[in-house]
């Protein structure tokens, strides 16, 4: 790996870190950004001469750091600001622990709450997130939400002058406040899971840093929030759905679809805090959309084998999910659920049915799914030409070979049905 590379993959890992770290002192989400830019462009200019640091994420939150006093020492208002963020702050360390019982000491927390402030239109403070928290690129950002990546780097520039122009304070709210802007933190942390659990683009299926991420800001809400059944729900949800990562790709990062993972690889602790979130989500006739999604992740959880999963129950659950969240993916989740209980035949009219949805013009896995069930009802040369269409449609390497195997071989049979999403919702 060049040192370029090197740079990159870590500023790829760290900079929710370093922007959060800076926008604690600084006060502007915004200027954090730049500043963190600053810092990577500080370490393309060094680190070649000087070698990778020991700690390369530490080094570059250090220069953030450096840079970010300077700023606010050359502000006008350096006094008061000094006496915002308190008299510790130096170079080396800013560090402070938690105001209040109902605080978390969590730098990235904060950047998600303040990233989600209603002053920003709801598709503003996920996409806004997104990039700050998840490292997102515009690009992938707007394959998540199946927008034009003009209309997501605008949200993002207009909400970050939004939240200057607002004086939005960097923190954690309390009471109604928070209560006001759970939906949106728990969407974006939704959709920062789903990127590492099947990303949009590149080489590799799983970026399991974003993951990772996601599960510790899920955790973290849970126990900032805990009378709050969602919070428990999302939790739930990715909990169940980390724990096949291991599963879930094969030899070279061949992606591994559902009927043919290990299980015995799956992680039986993340099934355990899975099942011990959901129940803490509440009575399932009360379920809200993530603690749905999480019982239909338990269901496969709960199964020895594909083969004796629950799927009636599944199909029903999307059911349950249409109605308080309907969307076209979750009618083509339900459809491959109801293909496995009533078979093919009964499945494909659903999915095509979804053809002419706008949202799904360029959603690889619609093909993907119709190639599957036209495959299992023996019809080969059209399952081929749908493999075909989706690989051309996917910008994941790893994704693109799978289609490409499955369009090659061209056999007709069962064994394999499609995933229908990339994201926690599918039951791959």
């Amino acid at each position: 790996m060049t040192v370029q590379s090197t740079v990159e993959t870590v500023f790829r890992m760290e900079s929710a870190r370093i922007i959060a770290t800076v926008a604690r002192i600084v006060r502007d989400v915004g200027i954090a950004e730049e500043i963190a830019q600053d810092a990577l462009v500080s370490a393309l200019e060094q680190w070649p001469r000087s070698g990778v640091p020991e700690r390369p994420g530490a080094w570059l939150t250090a220069a953030a750091k450096h840079r970010a006093v300077d700023l606010v020492r050359r502000r006008e208002t350096y006094a008061r600001k000094l006496a915002e963020v308190g008299r510790t702050l130096t170079e080396a360390s800013y560090d402070p622990e938690p105001s209040g019982p109902g605080d978390i000491d969590d730098d990235v927390l904060r950047l998600v709450f303040t990233a989600c402030h209603p002053v920003l239109s709801a598709e503003a403070r996920a996409a806004l997130t997104l990039r700050l928290v998840g490292g997102l690129r515009t690009d992938e950002i707007a394959r998540a939400f199946l927008v034009p990546e003009a209309t997501v780097a605008a949200r993002v520039t207009r909400a970050k002058r939004t939240l200057a122009r607002e004086g939005v304070a960097f923190e954690v709210p309390y009471g109604e406040e928070r209560a006001a802007r759970l939906g949106s933190v728990l969407e974006v942390v939704y959709l920062i899971f789903n990127e590492g659990y099947a990303a949009t683009a590149g080489d590799d299926l799983l970026r399991p840093g974003l993951c990772e991420d996601a599960l510790r800001l899920a955790r973290g809400l849970a126990v900032l929030m805990p009378e709050e059944s969602e919070v428990h729900g999302l939790a739930a949800l990715l909990e169940l759905q980390a724990s096949r990562t291991a599963a879930r790709t094969g030899a070279g990062g061949r992606p591994v679809l559902l009927a043919e993972q290990n299980r015995r690889r799956w992680d039986r602790l993340l099934i355990r805090r899975g099942f011990a979130a959901l129940a803490r989500a509440g009575d399932g006739r009360s379920y809200g959309p993530y603690a749905l999604q999480a019982a239909i992740a338990a269901c496969h959880a709960r199964a020895a084998s594909y083969e004796v999963t629950d799927w009636a129950t599944i199909a029903a659950l999307y059911g349950r999910l249409g109605v308080l969240a309907p969307s076209p993916v979750v009618e083509l989740n339900r459809a491959v659920a109801v293909s496995m209980t009533e078979g093919p035949a009964a499945a494909l009219p659903l999915v095509d049915a979804l053809a002419d949805e706008p949202a799904l013009a360029r959603y690889h896995l619609l093909p993907s799914v119709r190639g599957d069930l036209l495959e299992r009802l023996g019809r080969t040369a059209e399952a081929r030409a749908e493999f075909e269409r989706a690989a051309a449609l996917t910008r994941n390497e790893s994704e693109r070979a799978l289609l490409r195997a499955r369009a090659a071989e061209g056999e007709p049979g069962d064994r394999r049905p499609g995933s229908p999403s990339r994201g926690p919702a599918d039951g791959a």
